[in-house]
């Protein structure tokens, strides 16, 4: 059923866009995909760990949107430590007097961890330091970001988690991926049940182009059709405009 309160867009208007993960994949699609969408007056935060990478991003968005350009801040910072997180937040702060009126915030950043049985997960730091990134930095940043940008009349709030059919299905050796990816479609559940002026999504975009599923196939001999990032992220774009998914809704891309 679609939300009551759907309204199809035609831009994501004056906006606040965080995105995570930016640097490569589908981070750098969906950075493509946001700069066209947005009305003069934008910004766009970019973060990741490479500041060469996203220096390099942010020339190519330049190129793209030439003199209608939002206004690009590259964070090279590691979220999996509070220091990163708490840069994040203070930039998108030094940002909020821009007055969005729509923050949207891409939960992009991840990683693969080690594709292993069960069993052999018994290094408690192992495991702290995958759940950092792929878990706790995600909560930090978004609650901190809720606090930058408290819910007021005409603004529109947007969170976004890029998710995995792993999420909602086991798969034998990736304890450490279907742990996070359930992990956090669960807590956005939370977010969505708890902020019903935020509207959440949880998306997962498929097996994709990536360096991570080169990874995948060269650990496990599995091969996948893969798809160019540019296809989920312009679907991700769409289902943001015509924002007729319930809050807290899981989708995926090939029956979004």
């Amino acid at each position: 059923m679609p939300d009551a309160s759907s309204s199809h867009q035609t831009s994501l208007g004056r906006c606040l866009c965080v995105i995570t993960g930016a640097s490569r994949g589908l981070g750098r699609a969906m950075a493509r995909e946001v700069c066209g969408l947005m009305k003069p007056g934008s910004v766009l935060l970019l973060v990741a760990r490479s500041e060469t990478l996203l220096q390099e991003l942010k020339e190519e968005l330049r190129g793209l949107t030439g003199t209608a350009q939002p206004a690009v801040r590259c964070v090279a910072v590691d979220l999996s430590a509070a220091g990163g997180v708490n840069e994040a937040v203070e930039v998108a702060r030094q940002e909020a007097g821009t007055d969005p009126d729509h923050v949207l915030l891409i939960n992009n950043a991840g990683s693969l961890g080690d594709i292993s049985k069960f069993s052999s997960f018994s290094d408690l730091n192992e495991v702290n330091s995958y759940l950092s990134l792929n878990v706790r930095s995600a909560l930090a940043l978004n609650a901190g970001m809720l606090r930058v940008f408290p819910s007021r009349p005409g603004l529109r709030w947007s969170v976004v988690n890029i998710s995995s059919l792993f999420a909602v299905q086991a798969l034998p050796n990736w304890a450490l991926y279907c742990t996070a990816k359930a992990d956090r479609k669960m807590m956005f559940s939370v977010l969505a049940d708890e902020e019903p002026n935020v509207k959440v999504l949880s998306y997962s975009p498929g097996p994709m182009d990536t360096e991570m599923q080169k990874d995948i196939q060269r650990l496990t001999g599995i091969k996948h059709h893969l798809i160019p990032c540019k296809e989920p992220a312009a679907k991700l774009m769409k289902l943001l405009l015509v924002n007729e998914f319930a809050s807290g809704s899981h989708l995926d891309f090939f029956t979004a």
